[in-house]
């Protein structure tokens, strides 16, 4: 016994006496977070190449670059579980400068969030080979923070049948789990779907536990029904954890949320779902970003499942279109009425964003179900929709198992009025539901952005602060935190996440950005 306690010891001293140490980066007399839900402990962080070295008494040791964070939190950097934000990297070139001074692919709108990993491809979207999405995202110079990629069901969907409103047959889902697969092996943390879209929708529930299976990992889900429009969110919800069951996946409830009027209250049944899946031994959790405004498109909030040709055979039949704006006008109802229905971009709002669908519809002289047809024959648009309910939003925030996330993507400033989530939901999850509405405490929101995401997405050696653990660090004052965008400016970026670090390089120091890109793909 003394002989292993000597041995510990020996261990203990190596890491915290400064004598014996050397690191490139030093950061002295902060209040540590570690991520894991422990209550915070003044120490120092000792950073060799991009690992953390020794947590501890360290202000003596040398270094090539010291950082003095008194009177600041040091924390694990930020995991956003559910990001759009590699679309816009692998779209636009390297060379792109209109995002603040800087290359999309530095990610400025993240790091400036202080997050510093995304999960990409959520919704089933993404695309169908992940060794060249990999590819991409390491050439011209890398990104600016990590990228774990998953596989989405509906890219799989539609490389075997299309976008065609059927089941596939078994050999087409044979060819189906081949894919999946195929991902799997380059990679992928799991499979994610988007089953409130096409063609994901035409998905029968069994089909994707078959692919979630060969996934593997985690199955990540935009429901079916977040809203009143068909099964209802609670069904929906039981579908993700039915799938999780049967496939023995992790399963994730996407941006959970309870959308419109006839949705509110409804919280509190699918936390019970949740948590009694989870005390039989379900394997099953949530992401939310906290805004009562959701954003997608508006041909899927108003006439979700139909295709162009669709509504177009509809608009030239009398009967058949005075049936269909029925439709479309009960839709604009469920997510609050025209007047929460924000235009942000897309051919067919050219001009609109930033106005209602109510006030177009008057602008126009038509009434608002037309007003969204004809945007949507006219090329469609993206819209902001404000319909949920701040109880909601705060009863789900304090699940244990509810992980932060946007949802967002990286938005070049313009005329287009994007959701502000892109730039400012981690921000808006300290300064208003941690300092203002003390929904949680800093611990705790700490813990749901760092370590909790980590586990729940294999993310090994990441979302802690400890020796031996990744460092991607974020350092900041919580009370100088600041969410700037808005819904009516919307690209501005966040403040007080004054230092970054991912994988132990600085890509932000005291508020200015470094142009270092330092991020990698992570593989399961």
């Amino acid at each position: 016994m003394f002989g292993r306690l000597s041995l510990a010891l020996i261990v203990t001293l190596a890491l915290v006496l400064p004598q014996a140490a050397s690191f490139d980066v030093l950061i002295t007399n902060g209040r540590v977070f570690d991520g894991a839900g422990n209550p915070w402990i003044r120490a120092d962080v000792g950073i060799r190449g991009d690992r953390v070295a020794a947590v501890g008494a360290l202000a003596g040791a040398a270094a090539t670059t010291t950082i003095d964070a008194a009177g600041r939190v040091v924390a694990p950097g930020f995991i956003d579980v559910h990001s759009h934000a590699l679309d816009n990297i692998t779209s636009r070139p390297a060379t792109d400068t209109a995002a603040f001074g800087g290359s999309l692919r530095e990610a400025r709108a993240l790091l400036a969030q202080g997050v510093t990993t995304v999960v990409g491809n959520p919704d089933g979207g993404g695309p169908l080979d992940l060794t060249e999405q990999a590819a991409q995202l390491g050439a011209d110079g890398g990104i600016g923070v990590n990228a774990a990629l998953l596989i989405g069901h509906a890219t799989v969907r539609r490389a075997v049948i299309g976008a065609a409103n059927r089941q596939p047959t078994p050999a087409e889902l044979d060819k189906m789990r081949g894919l999946v697969r195929t991902a799997r092996e380059a990679g992928a943390v799991g499979l994610s779907s988007g089953l409130f879209y096409t063609p994901g929708r035409f998905a029968k529930t069994e089909e994707v536990i078959a692919l979630a299976r060969e996934a593997g990992g985690v199955y990540t889900s935009h429901i079916r029904d977040e809203g009143s429009y068909d099964v209802g969110v609670v069904a929906s919800v039981d579908e993700v954890i039915r799938i999780a069951e049967e496939a023995h996946v992790r399963g994730i409830v996407s941006h959970m949320k309870a959308l419109g009027p006839d949705s509110w209250g409804k919280s509190a049944e699918m936390i019970a779902h949740i948590d009694a899946a989870r005390g039989r031994g379900v394997d099953v959790f949530a992401d939310q970003y906290p805004y009562d405004a959701s954003s997608t498109s508006l041909a899927a909030a108003v006439m979700p499942g139909e295709s162009s040709e669709g509504l177009k055979e509809a608009m030239a039949n009398d009967a058949a279109k005075e049936k269909f704006l029925g439709l479309v006008r009960e839709n604009i109802r469920r997510r609050g009425g025209p007047a929460s229905i924000v235009m942000a971009s897309g051919r067919g709002a050219a001009g609109l964003a930033g106005k209602s669908l109510e006030v177009i519809a008057k602008e126009r002289s038509v009434s608002v179900e037309q007003a969204a047809a004809d945007i949507v024959l006219a090329g469609g648009a993206s819209i902001v929709s404000f319909n949920m309910s701040e109880a909601d939003i705060e009863a789900i925030m304090r699940m244990p198992w509810t992980m932060g996330s946007s949802d967002g993507a990286l938005s070049v400033p313009g005329p287009a009025m994007p959701h502000p989530r892109n730039n400012g939901s981690f921000a808006r999850r300290i300064e208003r539901y941690v300092l203002g509405r003390k929904t949680l405490t800093l611990v705790e929101a700490i813990r749901t952005m760092t370590s909790l995401p980590a586990l729940v997405f294999g993310l090994t050696d990441r979302g802690m602060i400890r020796p031996g653990g990744f460092a991607d660090i974020v350092i900041f004052d919580p009370a100088k935190v600041r969410e700037r965008a808005t819904y009516t400016s919307p690209h501005e970026l966040s403040e007080g996440f004054e230092i970054v670090l991912v994988n132990g390089q600085i890509v932000r120091k005291e508020g200015v950005f470094t142009a270092v890109r330092t991020g990698v793909v992570l593989k399961r």
